[in-house]
């Protein structure tokens, strides 16, 4: 990000695309209000608008009941009442995004007012005893008519990841006081617990397809971020035996993922979940980008992606009903600094030149895959 940095200073035309992108994004971010969880229409069971709440956004009212429940499921089709400001799944990514985008935009230009405005959005969610969101995720992903929460709704604060990166960014803007990076810390680390001890926790963390690689990222993300070395190291090794190799097989399909109907989506989501880990590998020391066993690694889960660059939906030979080739952007981007392999950096240049605005141009070791 450092090399980066200078290259937007000197104005090189392979970033300007993308650094215009993102300035524009933190200059909207600018006139946004603070977000707080306690701003939506509905309330979770527990009563209190602290509490994150959100439902399943597969889920969908039961045309056969006249008050449409319990809801059923239709995978891959989202229901836009579950994006809407009466729960805060879309507030929650509202915040991420803008305060991503406000941390980068102070750490490529230098500007205070960017640092400024991602400190008062970080203050309203995570300190302001008015406006703060517990640290636990009971309420979320629940199917109305059936559950009051879910542990696969843990998958709605992976976004939070990128504000943990945003506020080690910023630490040295001179815009977080002490008092206020210790309060973020603390957040962090009593959510960690509650990911790490909880039923919902205990249940995402068994979970066979991304959103086990998902709870392995979040735990090890924030473990890093709030000192526990040995926490994230260990969560590092559980990722390797529990999720990597029981989710690829030896093709280098994700399957969890291939059978799904985006599936071509699912695997690029999937892979920036296995970047990430490949990333707090190198920062525990616990090699995760080459690790094999019973021929199964991460690299082939890379390659596949990567042998579909160019080439039309027809070649990826699994149902996607939403195909998005620029999808594959980040995951490519993350395996040529990481791999360092002839295709991956020729196909993550063909890529970066047919979107020439993604974000993850400007973010190589942290992939963003929506």
């Amino acid at each position: 990000m450092l090399s980066i940095k200078q290259s937007i200073s000197q104005h090189d035309v392979q970033y300007t695309p993308a650094w215009q992108a993102l300035l524009q994004q933190a200059d909207m971010a600018l006139t946004h209000s603070v977000y707080s969880v306690t701003d939506k229409t509905l309330t979770p069971v527990s009563g209190n608008k602290h509490d994150y709440y959100s439902f399943g956004p597969y889920w969908w009212p039961n045309p056969d009941s006249k008050n449409g429940m319990p809801y059923i499921r239709k995978d891959g089709q989202i229901n836009p009442d579950s994006k809407t400001n009466g729960t805060d799944s879309k507030r929650m990514v509202q915040f991420s995004d803008d305060v991503r985008a406000l941390a980068l935009a102070w750490f490529y230009s230098g500007e205070d007012k960017y640092a400024k405005k991602a400190q008062q959005l970080l203050q309203a969610w995570f300190l302001d005893s008015k406006t703060r969101m517990n640290p636990n995720l009971n309420y979320a992903q629940a199917i109305p008519g059936k559950v009051d929460g879910r542990g696969i709704g843990i998958i709605d604060t992976r976004v939070l990841i990128d504000v943990a990166d945003s506020i080690v960014l910023l630490e040295n803007s001179g815009h977080i006081p002490s008092q206020a990076l210790k309060g973020y810390k603390k957040w962090y680390a009593d959510y960690t617990q509650w990911l790490l001890t909880s039923h919902n926790g205990f249940e995402e963390s068994n979970w066979y397809n991304n959103h086990g690689a998902w709870y392995d990222a979040q735990v090890t993300a924030f473990s890093l971020f709030t000192d526990q070395q040995q926490q994230a190291s260990r969560q590092v090794e559980i990722f390797k035996l529990r999720h990597l190799i029981s989710q690829v097989n030896a093709a280098g399909e994700i399957t969890s993922e291939t059978e799904r109907t985006r599936s071509f989506h699912y695997t690029n989501f999937a892979l920036s979940a296995y970047a990430h880990m490949g990333r707090y590998g190198e920062k525990a020391q616990n090699d995760v980008w080459s690790f094999e066993l019973d021929n199964r690694t991460m690299k082939k889960a890379f390659l596949l992606i990567s042998e579909q660059t160019g080439k039309p939906q027809t070649a990826w030979g699994h149902e996607d009903i939403r195909y998005t080739p620029s999808e594959a952007t980040g995951p490519l981007l993350a395996a040529a600094r990481a791999f360092q392999d002839v295709s991956f950096i020729k196909n993550a240049a063909i890529m970066t030149k047919e979107n020439p605005k993604d974000i993850n141009i400007l973010i190589p070791g942290s992939v963003l895959v929506k």
